[in-house]
């Protein structure tokens, strides 16, 4: 089997358990005077279980590729690609997910953006650092602000 397929079939298992958590273990847990809501808080859970499904058995199925291309993956030159950029991304997110709480989300996420941007290969420094805080500060207001959700901006120690 190819190595799209199997990357498929990884993801046909991880959206049929995220699919079984969606429909029968977050509903249970809802208050009597939210059952009856058209939305629950499973919805959108729900539908990516489904469309996730959908899309890992049509990458398993291989109909979203026609012949093959110069373009596809041979996972047999694994060692071409750029697994170091993959690999650093994916470390930094773990970074990320780890520092959010004690650092605050503007300065992990100006410094997820930044540092991720360096790992793609981008060298415009005040480029760099204009678009991240900028993207930063318009997130975190959205949600603190507009939507209401509260998000610790600053590490406690500088009064976040």
């Amino acid at each position: 089997m190819a190595l799209d397929r199997w990357i498929g079939l990884i993801l046909l298992g991880i959206f049929l358990a995220y699919g079984y958590a969606a429909w029968f273990t977050m509903d249970a847990s809802l208050a009597p005077f939210m059952q009856r809501n058209p939305i629950w808080p499973s919805t959108f859970p729900k539908i990516l279980s489904i469309m996730g499904i959908l899309c890992a058995l049509v990458i398993i199925a291989g109909l979203e590729k026609g012949e093959a291309k110069i373009g596809d993956i041979d996972y047999r030159r694994l060692g071409d690609y750029h697994l170091g950029q993959a690999l650093g991304l994916l470390a930094l997110m773990v970074a990320y997910a780890l520092l959010l709480r004690p650092g605050g989300f503007l300065f992990s996420t100006t410094g997820f953006l930044i540092v991720g941007s360096v790992i793609l290969g981008e060298r415009r420094w005040i480029t760099m650092i204009v678009v991240s805080a900028l993207a930063t500060g318009v997130v975190w207001y959205l949600v603190q602000e507009v939507l209401g959700i509260f998000l610790r901006p600053l590490p406690g120690f500088l009064g976040g």
